[in-house]
């Protein structure tokens, strides 16, 4: 039972670190710079400064940075820095195809689900596993 509960909350984080990799504050080449329509940097999660620590599922994760990229094609990105207890720190990327309906974005994760997020000026804020992240355009 023990071996099944932490594979959930393993699960869990992953899919949570996922999105929060999409924030990280990496420099964009200046190919990527041209291409892309906003870049985002993780300001907050759930009301917490980034660098933050979250409990979620039953488990501590520290989200150190997280960047996402709005693509002028319809595509986007997600990347975030983050680690789950003691263990060694972990990056994750995912991309996505988004529609936009004006201040609302839906994404369609690559190989996962939907998720909604509002464009409001120069923030994008976005809630998934019960977690608002708020992003700051650069």
């Amino acid at each position: 039972m023990k071996i099944q509960r932490n594979r959930v909350l393993h699960y869990r984080f992953t899919a949570i670190a996922g999105l929060l990799l999409a924030l990280l504050p990496w420099r964009l080449s200046a190919a990527e710079e041209t291409d892309a329509a906003a870049v985002f940097t993780l300001a907050s999660v759930d009301g917490r400064t980034v660098p933050a620590i979250i409990a979620h599922g039953g488990a501590t994760v520290e989200i150190r940075s997280g960047r996402f990229i709005l693509n002028a094609d319809g595509t986007c990105n997600s990347r975030m820095v983050f680690s789950v207890g003691s263990r060694p720190e972990a990056l994750r990327e995912v991309n996505a195809t988004y529609t936009r309906e004006g201040s609302k974005l839906t994404m369609q994760w690559k190989g996962a689900g939907q998720t909604t997020g509002v464009l409001d000026g120069s923030t994008f804020t976005m809630k998934n596993e019960g977690l608002v992240y708020v992003y700051r355009r650069k």
